[in-house]
């Protein structure tokens, strides 16, 4: 059994980024070190074996469902020139660090025109299902992929969270705010649902029912008493996703019919079979050892350029899961 890192690389590269003050110089070496730490910090934690980095592309939801991610179009037609040149410099060394760790280092690297790195993470996982996979990203859409040999690192937050629950960096519980007690362990397929439901602002996946309720009350169902009559598909069920909503435009919508459809566009599982072909060739493809020499000279080449020295100075951690190469033992 093989335990494996599998990295929402711009995921990760832009969220430090965000967490990051200073100038244009120091926000790039830090995205960079953090992404790097991230991946040392998961690899020492969870006694890895090897290193998958997951780049995005231009996403099949798309073509599926004109709206998503639409408005991050908005958002970057919104920026100002000085913003504007950042993001360039951002998406240049970007590039960067994809050449480097495509050709100096033994990490698998995935990208495919059509698909998201989400789905080469879930896609990954499904096809080693004997092994054990750390996913280190901040985004909440893989909470649906926890299980118990699944589990997900926030490098900026330094939060790991399993199937038991959400522990910071040492090993302790992390604590709700709210309540004041540990933070319940995540329950994936009632997450799933729930999204399904409400839609994804942040993606621009609109509700299939706008302002329902989490639990409902006498005269309305809700989400809570929905899930539990999925599987019988009775009362509650049926209640829901027979209900009929009009949108802004006057448009009539039934529930169910815009549930399925965010299904399709949220459950890592739920891809339409010719893009699971994509997902599945795309692995196969990539998924091989490589036989790159001397990475540990090549980090600190790359480190001499962005001016990383702290990790230049333990070039030997770094390299470690960098040259680590690919082992398939199912």
């Amino acid at each position: 059994m093989a335990t494996y890192i599998l990295v929402d690389t711009a995921n990760t590269f832009f969220r430090a980024r965000h967490v990051v003050r200073g100038d244009l110089d120091t926000k790039l070496g830090m995205s960079l070190h953090i992404t790097l730490n991230s991946v040392k910090k998961a690899w020492t934690d969870f006694k890895a074996d090897h290193v998958v980095f997951c780049l995005e592309g231009r996403s099949w939801r798309k073509d599926y469902y004109e709206p998503y991610k639409r408005n991050r179009q908005v958002a970057r037609d919104a920026l100002t020139p000085t913003q504007q040149e950042e993001d360039t410099v951002f998406w240049e060394s970007f590039d960067e660090f994809k050449e480097f760790i495509s050709t100096k280092t033994n990490c698998t690297v995935m990208r495919h025109p059509q698909l998201e790195a989400d789905d080469l993470i879930a896609g990954w996982v499904q096809s080693h299902p004997n092994d054990k996979h750390v996913i280190i990203s901040t985004d909440g859409d893989f909470a649906q992929l926890i299980a118990p040999n699944v589990q997900q690192y926030n490098g900026v937050s330094n939060t790991t969270i399993t199937y038991k629950g959400y522990f910071d960096d040492k090993g302790e519980a992390v604590v709700d705010k709210k309540t004041g007690e540990a933070k319940a362990a995540p329950d994936p397929e009632f997450m799933l649902f729930e999204k399904c439901m409400r839609g994804d602002t942040s993606d621009n996946v609109f509700s299939a029912y706008p302002g329902v309720r989490k639990k409902g009350t006498k005269n309305k169902v809700g989400l809570i008493e929905a899930f539990a009559d999925k599987d019988t598909k009775g009362y509650n069920w049926n209640n829901m996703m027979l209900q009929r909503w009009t949108d802004h435009n006057g448009e009539e919508h039934r529930v169910l019919d815009d549930y399925n459809r965010n299904v399709v566009l949220c459950d890592l599982t739920a891809q339409p079979a010719d893009i699971r072909e994509i997902i599945n060739s795309t692995i196969e493809e990539n998924a091989k050892p490589k036989e790159v020499q001397q990475v540990g000279m090549r980090l600190m080449k790359f480190c001499a350029k962005w001016d990383m020295q702290r990790i230049a100075d333990q070039a030997a951690s770094y390299a470690t899961p960098l040259q680590a190469r690919y082992i398939n033992d199912n």
